[in-house]
């Protein structure tokens, strides 16, 4: 499991509103049962404008989607089978984003 891998949510309750989740935690860590994603929305279901350095738009596969960076959570690896994408190339967004969530900067 490769950072900033995307994977189709498959849990009922939440992937019609955030249909991918983005890991975000380091390969080192990969013997962990858990992995820290950040679910990705579409920019409609966002009440307002969201803020854009705390939640970026990310493109995969030709489509825009938000990183809902505020909802980041820890799920376990099991659930994170069906792998989309990478988004390797704009993890200067990514870390962006998770750098102002925790320090404000």
């Amino acid at each position: 499991m490769a950072r900033f891998d995307v994977y189709r949510n498959e849990h009922a309750a939440s992937s019609k509103r955030f249909p991918y989740l983005l890991s975000v935690q380091s390969e080192l860590l990969e013997d962990l049962r858990t992995c820290v994603v950040i679910p990705l929305g579409k920019a409609a279901t966002v009440s307002g404008k969201p803020m854009e350095k705390l939640m970026p738009a990310v493109t995969l596969d030709g489509d825009t989607w938000v990183m809902y960076t505020p909802e980041l959570a820890a799920v376990p690896v099991a659930i994170l089978r069906k792998r989309v994408g990478n988004l390797q190339d704009q993890r200067h967004a990514i870390l962006g984003a998770i750098d102002f969530l925790f320090s404000g900067i």
